[in-house]
């Protein structure tokens, strides 16, 4: 499901690429002929497929930590129930950047780039890190999936603000947005969380 937020932000920026485009003078035949394609394809740009290309990864390394918390017995509840959601919002995002990479003709090649690096500013986990997640368990797992996950969020926060700044494409400014706004305030959780445990 598509974030309200994101959907109005869609709907917006497809009427007015519609309205641009109608004042443009170009032809209406040749706009309704294709308008998924062009409405996909008409503005973005080097910081937007970046974007998309690693935001990917850094999503799926977010749902595989999800999953290996998820597989275990004795975790608190407000911490499965964050897992759960941090799943659910970042599998459809996932979905949606594939599906622009391409529209827009581009590859998800910077899989290869980062993965297993970790340590960098973009808070992308080693494999070391991994296998602590996957083999702790109990309370150690909790504290080890909030304490990653932290770091995880502020390298997504990073990306997407770089995606704010930079991006042209609205629907991917949109998304950017609302990462920042929802994995900001995902941290302030996992603070709370970290201090109770």
């Amino acid at each position: 499901m598509l974030n309200p937020r994101t959907f109005l932000y869609a709907t917006v920026a497809l009427a007015a690429t519609l309205t641009l485009s109608s004042c443009a003078g170009g032809s209406p035949a040749t706009d309704s002929a294709s308008p998924s394609a062009s409405q996909t394809t008409a503005a973005f740009n080097s910081a937007d497929v970046s974007f998309a290309q690693m935001m990917i990864p850094h999503h799926e390394q977010a749902v595989q930590m999800s999953d290996d918390l998820l597989a275990k017995a004795g975790i608190d509840q407000s911490v499965t129930d964050l897992a759960t959601e941090i799943k659910a919002a970042q599998e459809p995002e996932i979905t949606q950047l594939k599906d622009w990479l391409t529209a827009w003709g581009e590859d998800d090649s910077s899989m290869d780039g980062m993965s297993g690096m970790g340590g960098g500013s973009d808070g992308m986990m080693s494999d070391d890190d991994m296998m602590a997640l996957q083999d702790a368990s109990g309370v150690e797992a909790s504290t080890l999936f909030l304490e990653q996950m932290t770091v995880h969020h502020e390298g997504a926060v990073a990306m997407a603000q770089l995606e704010i700044d930079d991006g042209e494409n609205a629907d991917a400014q949109a998304m950017a947005a609302n990462i920042v706004k929802t994995q900001t305030a995902e941290i302030a959780v996992m603070a709370d969380l970290l201090a109770a445990l």
